[in-house]
């Protein structure tokens, strides 16, 4: 079944240079694959992540790219560093401190790119 292959987030962006160069330089990832369409990255453990060209979007959720962190304080304040900025959330059940929610034993962070996809970085995959 599908548990047998690999999967990849795939992500729309507006602005496709624009888009290559937040993943690149504020993310670490590495770019393997490019063209006036689309831009395929490399994360670790051969995992990728393929940005499509599209018009603006309105999604307000987290988009489907989740990233699990061993050290995340340390990678959120890394990422700070290169320009990414953290969402602040206070609803019922979600509460972030400094950009990380604790859910148990699980903590997470989320962040939009350069396109405005929100990003969820965390200890786990939930």
């Amino acid at each position: 079944m599908l548990g047998d292959y690999e999967v990849m987030a795939n992500l729309p962006a507006v602005d496709l240079g624009r888009a290559k160069e937040f993943y690149e330089d504020k993310l670490g990832l590495k770019c393997i694959k490019e063209d006036e369409y689309q831009i395929t990255l490399e994360a670790a453990n051969d995992t990728k992540i393929n940005l499509y060209k599209r018009a603006p979007t309105k999604a307000d959720h987290t988009a489907a790219a989740f990233f699990g962190i061993e050290d995340l304080e340390d990678l959120v304040s890394d990422l700070r560093n290169s320009g990414v900025v953290f969402e602040e959330y206070d609803m019922p059940g979600l509460k972030t401190v400094n950009g990380i929610a604790t859910m148990g034993d699980i903590k997470a962070a989320w962040f939009k790119d350069s396109e405005g996809n929100i990003i969820c970085i965390g200890t786990e995959m939930f």
